[in-house]
């Protein structure tokens, strides 16, 4: 979640502060320009008010007063062209006349362009006071231009031609300094966005864990409420006292099934014990009393199955590195006599030790149902093969038995309580064992799988962890 969460807060803010960047900057590059405006037009301003009293004409000549004065017109315009590097002129109203004074000697209006506009603006009394603006990326030049008024009357207009590379600097550095502020205010909110996300993300995460330690079975897994927004602290009390009632519900249903269990026995062990009485009355071979003694012993067998269960499901796994090698050979060493006597053929085959994590008297249990049902279900003269082998971050102990295996639908349902195949009824069982071990596994982070086998009957699949809880760790042997 947060993977999707922190993009979408970096992209909002990126969007934010691009949406402030850029009018800044183009109020930043208004600024730099309307200050060289307002320079230009006082510059063009000054030069008017020399210019206004020059009384020489297009084709005429100043008298000593007015030539003096386009004397120190010239002079100025000349040093200001030095100085700055700013093409200045005072042009009459006729475009083809020469001008009255301009710096660098030469220079003439353009027909056509800014300089022109600028021109025709003051002519009409008008002065620039509104250029296109010039970008850092373009190598134009400002032009301004002011009218010479004499009498109410425009006599000539001065224009002022700068080059823009300084101002293109000064706007161009401080577009930089805009965009490191952006850049350390963009570094800023992705920080921000990654503490708000981890803040607001912990007590999920906290959650998603507790949810599935309580899914694996552990069902002690509690959320501590004590950080993230106020819904997701009320959220994690409202799951911790969900998971206070599924834990006392399951608790409840323990108990029950176990008392169940354990106060059935003694009126199930009486009501045998006069079944045999009556037997003794009986002659014998009769078939109903043998009927009702086989039920009172499949009876008590499910009563001890349910208890086996009940204890499976309540008890805590205790967990230690475990030669896995070594007590699948144990096992299949104490079964042998069952499968000789079966006339069934009972081998382990597989490394001499192999490590794993498990419960040691658990994984006996479970092992023992496993190689019992198959015992049970291999015809004479056929075989069953356990091994064991590592796969991966687990061990896996394989039982495979030569029987008649199962169908796709008899698979999705092995392991169901109390449940048989309709083709098996005619063994004994009572259709918990296969429960039984899979609670066993389960509370130690086992696995239990069934898969046919080649080329026939079923293939059991055990698996336990490689890895424990912690490094001090005591070897067990089986």
């Amino acid at each position: 979640m947060r993977t999707r969460l922190l993009p979408l807060l970096i992209v909002l803010m990126a969007g934010v502060l691009l949406a402030l960047g850029f009018p800044l900057a183009g109020s930043l590059a208004a600024r730099e320009q309307q200050r060289v405006v307002v320079d230009r037009i006082d510059d063009t301003a000054r030069f008017a008010a020399l210019a206004q009293f020059v009384s020489a004409g297009p084709t005429g000549s100043a008298g000593p007063e007015g030539g003096e004065r386009l004397d120190t017109l010239r002079s100025e315009l000349k040093r200001y062209h030095e100085l700055y590097g700013i093409r200045a002129g005072v042009f009459y109203r006729e475009r083809d006349a020469p001008p009255m004074a301009e710096a660098p000697g030469g220079w003439r209006l353009p027909d056509t362009g800014e300089s022109s506009q600028a021109f025709d603006e003051a002519l009409a009394g008008r002065r620039s006071h509104d250029p296109p603006q010039v970008w850092p990326w373009q190598r134009g030049r400002l032009t301004v231009a002011s009218p010479v008024v004499r009498d109410g009357d425009v006599v000539a207009v001065v224009v002022t031609d700068s080059p823009t590379g300084q101002m293109r600097s000064r706007i161009l550095h401080g577009w930089l300094v805009i965009g490191a502020g952006e850049a350390a205010a963009m570094l800023l909110a992705v920080g921000a966005a990654v503490r708000l996300t981890g803040w607001v993300l912990r007590p999920v995460r906290v959650l998603d864990g507790a949810t599935h330690d309580i899914a694996t079975g552990q069902m002690q897994s509690r959320v501590a409420a004590a950080s993230g927004p106020p819904e997701l602290r009320r959220l994690a009390r409202s799951f911790n006292e969900m998971a206070d009632n599924v834990e006392q519900v399951l608790e409840q249903q323990r108990a029950f099934v176990a008392d169940a269990s354990h106060q059935l026995r003694n009126p199930l062990s009486a009501l045998l014990l006069r079944i045999e009485l009556l037997a003794l009355e009986l002659p014998d071979g009769h078939e109903e009393i043998a009927s009702v003694r086989a039920e009172g012993k499949r009876l008590a067998s499910v009563l001890d199955d349910l208890l086996d269960l009940a204890l499976a499901e309540h008890s805590a796994a205790d967990l230690r590195l475990t030669d896995i090698a070594e007590l699948a050979t144990d096992r299949v060493d104490a079964w042998l006599l069952v499968a000789e006597r079966e006339e069934v053929g009972l081998a382990y085959t597989g490394p001499a030790a192999i490590t794993g994590w498990a419960d040691p008297v658990a994984l006996s249990s479970a092992l023992d149902a496993v190689v019992d049902n198959a015992l049970k279900f291999t015809p004479e003269g056929a075989h069953v093969e356990v091994s064991a082998r590592t796969e991966g971050d687990s061990v896996a102990i394989v039982v495979s038995d030569g029987g008649p295996g199962l169908t796709e639908e008899e698979l999705a349902r092995i392991g169901d309580r109390f449940w048989r195949s309709s083709r098996h009824q005619n063994i004994s069982g009572s259709g918990l064992g296969l429960s039984i071990t899979r609670a066993l596994l389960a509370a130690g982070g086992g696995t239990i799988h069934y898969a046919p086998n080649e080329p026939r009957g079923l293939c059991v699949t055990i698996t336990v962890p490689r890895t424990g809880p912690g490094e001090n760790v005591k070897t067990v042997r089986a």
